[in-house]
């Protein structure tokens, strides 16, 4: 069987082969455990994540040491939010925004349960916050403010310079979840003021189970999450997972590598792709025009039933209704109803992934099957 198109790559991306290359000698030759500090194969694990932080502060604009390897952005982001409020030990307040990863929401909503001030800030039709109320926002006990680079189902990007320069005025942690943007978009942390920021290996062609959080070296410490052996200067206590961190590293420097080609490449495949749809009439692109990834497309389409369209096409292309996170719970998209969509629309909204290995051609297949089926439920 022929398996579909992929169009998910917001979900996740497949590992790129030569990241498998990279990460193999250290399920097999080089599997030392790198807290063995007595040996040679302790040593040698060791090494490999000492070079492998070199190559992902370095897509980042970091320094190694500011770099801690995680499970994944949700841990990473569970670990910078937490880690601020219990170093602080006092009544604290979040800001952060209603169309955040729900790996911020929920965390969010559990502080909210044990006494923690949250605020939730509205975006425009397009996802976008306003800085002017961002500031209104502040309070003398705004502890962090937690605002994503990339928006997960539209692509929108959020002014995370301005945000940064704001919370650096104001002598606040910032917080950028940059799960969706790492490997697409060049960023810095040093440009962009940012404290403390996320991402997950397997947004960027990356191995699942392993994430990084960056904590500045001017940032206020951090309470641990996980405790138990003292591992990455006692911030995140367990046994290194060194193939992963060898894979993460190899998809960093790829990235970088690539970045310039791949966006305007996947920009073209995705301006074609919509151009295609949206020439039928009665499809609709959500999110920002021009400052959203190059490599996501959510539209609305008149005239079908959500679940059932996308379920219809799932042998032959692989797309979502709405983010993974809401996979477990068919929720309609918070981020599309944030942004001002009525609720039937939201429903009849979806979200295109396109990446690395998608070929042309696949644009004109996908296109096809997605008007003949349009015009079957609109029939």
């Amino acid at each position: 069987m022929k398996k579909p198109i992929y169009f998910d790559h917001q979900a996740t991306t497949p590992m790129d082969p030569r990241v498998l290359e990279a990460m193999v000698p250290y399920f097999t030759t080089h599997f030392g455990n790198s807290s063995s500090r007595n040996h040679f194969f302790g040593w040698e694990a060791q090494e490999a994540v000492e070079e492998s932080k070199e190559h992902v502060a370095a897509l980042i604009d970091a320094h190694p040491s500011e770099i801690i390897f995680t499970s994944g952005a949700t841990e990473a982001v569970n670990l910078a939010i937490k880690g601020v409020l219990s170093a602080n030990g006092a009544p604290a307040h979040i800001i952060t925004c209603k169309t955040e990863h729900m790996a911020v929401l929920d965390t969010c909503a559990g502080l909210e349960k044990q006494g923690t001030e949250v605020t939730y800030l509205d975006v425009d039709q397009y996802g976008t916050i306003d800085i002017q109320e961002l500031e209104a926002a502040i309070r003398p006990h705004t502890a962090i403010i937690v605002l994503m680079y990339a928006n997960n189902e539209t692509g929108t990007l959020q002014p995370i310079s301005e945000v940064g320069t704001l919370a650096r005025k104001h002598g606040i942690p910032f917080l950028c979840d940059a799960t969706q943007a790492v490997g697409k978009l060049p960023l810095s942390v040093q440009a962009h003021a940012i404290d403390l920021l996320c991402f997950s290996g397997h947004k960027m062609y990356g191995p699942k189970g392993i994430g990084v959080l960056y904590k500045s070296s001017s940032t206020q410490a951090l309470e641990p999450q996980i405790t138990g052996g003292g591992q990455q200067a006692g911030l995140r206590s367990g046994t290194l997972n060194v193939p992963g961190i060898v894979g993460l590293a190899r998809a960093c420097t790829l990235s970088a590598e690539l970045m310039p080609q791949e966006s305007a490449y996947l920009k073209m495949i995705r301006d074609r792709f919509e151009s295609q749809l949206t020439a039928l009439g009665g499809v609709r692109i959500n999110g920002h025009p021009y400052h959203r990834l190059p490599h996501c497309s959510n539209l609305t389409i008149d005239g079908v039933q959500g679940e059932e369209f996308a379920l219809s096409l799932g042998s032959k292309l692989a797309f979502s209704q709405s983010a993974a996170c809401h996979a477990v719970t068919s929720q309609p998209s918070h981020v599309l109803l944030a942004m001002g969509m009525a609720p039937e629309d939201v429903l009849r909204s979806f979200r295109f992934g396109f990446g690395r290995f998608n070929k042309e051609e696949e644009i004109n297949l996908a296109t096809d099957m997605l008007i003949a089926a349009i015009k079957k439920f609109r029939a």
